[in-house]
């Protein structure tokens, strides 16, 4: 029996940031022993009843143009105001697969998030710059630690 739901929203239009979700997944459902149940959705399956079900949320989005991608920022635009009073300190955090700084990308969500009164329970990672394979270890450790969290009650 599942007493936990962690939702990871996350746009991954390439192999590299598929692999960044996978790997995200995967640190999330690494602990069989904690009773997490585990939904990857892309941002436009996402709703607000998703959020709703939440206990924590993992965002993942590609940098696009200095901001997030289109389909993070649709799913915000779908959810914002469904879930505005009714999510107030949920856990999240956030991971960027940026090109250049990630700058743009990390605010654009925050102020969001911000809106919104979801608290950020660790620091952003954005995977900036050329690919590097750490990257996906990065994700893993993301997702466990989110997992963890949620599992042990922490937040």
């Amino acid at each position: 029996m599942t007493s936990k739901r962690l939702l990871i929203v996350a746009h991954a239009p390439s192999d590299n940031t598929r692999r960044l979700r996978d790997a995200v997944l995967e640190g999330a459902r690494s602990d069989e022993s904690a009773e997490i149940e585990v939904a990857a959705l892309r941002p436009f399956d996402a709703g607000p009843e998703d959020v709703l079900a939440a206990g924590a949320v993992i965002l993942g989005t590609t940098e696009n143009l200095g901001y997030m991608s289109g389909a993070l920022k649709d799913f915000f635009d779908r959810t914002y105001y469904p879930v505005l009073e009714k999510t107030q300190g949920l856990p999240y955090c956030l991971y960027v697969r940026a090109g250049h700084d990630g700058t743009g990308t990390r605010r654009g969500v925050e102020t969001i998030t911000t809106g919104l009164r979801w608290r950020a329970v660790q620091e952003p990672l954005i995977c900036r710059g050329d690919w590097r394979e750490d990257f996906v270890d990065q994700c893993r450790e993301l997702g466990a630690a989110m997992a963890a969290g949620l599992s042990l009650g922490i937040f």
